[in-house]
């Protein structure tokens, strides 16, 4: 997201969410609990994704990014992930090859 976006989350109106990542457990959790927080981040809007090695996708994610700002003309934009009520989606039958 737009560095603007980070340190205040109500530009974009509505929920979005804010990735965190890093090897120490504790500092991802003063980063959530507290400097989140302060910048207005809602606790269920942020998702700690884990280790450093999660910032490789978070870097992926910058493609996707840019082809969204090109299309929205502008960078005041964010995304929000979507948990599932718990309901799976059914498997899809496998086709069978003859």
């Amino acid at each position: 997201m737009d560095f603007e976006i980070i340190v205040e989350p109500s530009l974009v109106p509505g929920d979005h969410t804010l990735f965190i990542c890093g090897n120490d457990q504790a500092a991802r959790a003063e980063v959530a609990d507290h400097l989140c927080h302060w910048f207005g981040w809602k606790s269920e809007n942020i998702l700690d994704l884990g280790d450093i090695t999660a910032s490789r996708a978070l870097e992926m994610f910058l493609p996707l990014w840019l082809r969204i700002w090109d299309a929205l003309g502008n960078a005041p934009f964010n995304i929000h992930v979507v948990k599932s009520n718990g309901v799976q989606a059914k498997a899809t039958p496998e086709k069978k090859v003859a």
